[in-house]
């Protein structure tokens, strides 16, 4: 999933909780989206070789017929409250987890059982359910993880130590600018990449597990620990650009793929770039931090969710089950090379020995699950400096911390009672 449509669409959470809520508040009075005999499946084109693959079995054991609607994930997420009460949406989509609180607290999701519920673990249950309601099925784990070049360094780097010395490297030195390097990147003035050094030092976004918008652990003493070791990449080896956080993402990828960088940060939808530019890397988990602790990004992924304004709840509920299978979940990884979340297909993929599943499924156990409370929304506005202000040298990190807790405390303050 592109992370960048992904925090985009999660700043407008906090909006469709006060101004869409009104429009049928989760009631499921709306005109019917199906005629009883027709279950609508709503994915992203990538999705509809696979659905249009699976569906056939579970067409004759119902007796019922599968509508593929082929949509942008966030743009279906972003019509629902609209098209349910108009009887145009789908049964059932696909839904980032950051999303599903969001709309099942508002009312727009249905609460739904899980079929598989053997094969998952804590982790992903939690990816799907708020105030103890489940609004989805887990199907897709996601996480950062880390690329380097196997043409400029024999194997990946361990420790944060190993990523240092490549910064004393003189082959990465940064021609256009004296004393800088570029042997290891990352994009830490965006808090979704940053989120896992404050989180390895201590940090934490809500406490309570991200339950507790009214304790927030981004200026504790770990998360500016962390801020004061990411403020000595930027001042002391990373060109100036890499503090602008609108560019500082192309200039990592044009980097990384020209040979002239060995490491970088990096999700997984990234892969087919490197894999079009013919780029001979590797993928690793994040080396271990200096204080010995692993990087903790955020547990990204999707799941399945079935709208609140269909009338087919029950069928919904049994593609749930079936899409979630271990078959078909394993179908779904040799279709889309995207990692399962059913831990039978987990460990299938697991023993392909692809380097990027094996990465994101060892990264995946030091991560932490997104805040799926609307509140959440507030965090990637009040963070948006977190970083820069460091790194710039405009505040100390203790200071930057405080200010952009304080900018977040206030807007949830404003936005949200209980």
């Amino acid at each position: 999933m592109n992370w960048k449509k992904k925090m985009g669409i999660s700043l407008l959470v906090a909006g469709l909780s006060l101004s869409l809520a009104a429009c049928g508040g989760g009631s499921s009075s709306g005109k019917s989206s199906s005629d009883g005999k027709t279950l609508t499946v709503s994915v992203d084109s990538g999705y509809k070789k696979y659905i249009n693959d699976i569906k056939g079995d579970f067409e004759k054991e119902n007796d019922v017929k599968i509508k593929v609607v082929e949509k942008d994930m966030f743009e279906q997420l972003e019509a629902l409250p609209l098209d349910g009460p108009a009887g145009t949406a789908p049964d059932v989509m696909m839904a980032a987890y950051d999303r599903i609180g969001s709309l099942g607290q508002q009312g727009h999701l249905a609460e739904v059982e899980l079929g598989n519920k053997d094969q998952y673990d804590d982790k992903d249950m939690k990816q799907v359910t708020i105030d103890g309601k489940i609004y989805g099925a887990p199907s897709v784990i996601e996480t950062v993880v880390l690329y380097y070049n196997k043409d400029l360094i024999d194997k990946a780097p361990a420790t944060f130590s190993d990523l240092e010395n490549l910064a004393k490297d003189p082959r990465f030195d940064f021609s256009s600018e004296k004393g800088k390097n570029i042997g290891f990147l990352a994009k830490w003035t965006d808090f979704y990449f940053s989120y896992g050094l404050l989180a390895g030092y201590g940090g934490y976004v809500f406490g309570d597990d991200g339950t507790n918008p009214k304790d927030i652990g981004l200026n504790n003493a770990g998360s500016v620990e962390g801020i004061t070791y990411a403020t000595k990449w930027f001042q002391d080896v990373w060109p100036k650009g890499m503090q602008d956080n609108k560019s500082a993402d192309d200039f990592i990828q044009d980097q990384f793929v020209k040979g002239k960088t060995a490491a970088i940060i990096g999700g997984p939808w990234s892969a087919a770039n490197y894999k079009e530019a013919k780029l001979n890397y590797g993928v690793a988990k994040i080396p271990t931090l200096p204080n010995g602790k692993e990087y903790s990004p955020f547990a990204g992924g999707k799941g399945w969710v079935v709208s609140n304004y269909s009338k087919n709840k029950e069928l919904s509920q049994k593609w749930l089950d079936y899409v979630t299978n271990a078959d078909n979940q394993k179908k779904f990884y040799d279709m889309t090379n995207e990692i399962p979340v059913n831990m039978e297909a987990r460990d299938y993929a697991a023993g392909k020995n692809d380097e990027l599943t094996n990465a994101v499924i060892e990264q995946y156990k030091n991560a932490q699950p997104m805040p799926n409370i609307p509140e959440m929304s507030e965090v990637w506005t009040g963070a948006e400096n977190l970083m820069f202000d460091a790194a710039s040298g405009a505040k100390t990190p203790q200071q930057s911390a405080d200010d952009a807790v304080k900018v977040i405390e206030d807007n949830i303050s404003q936005k949200y009672t209980k």
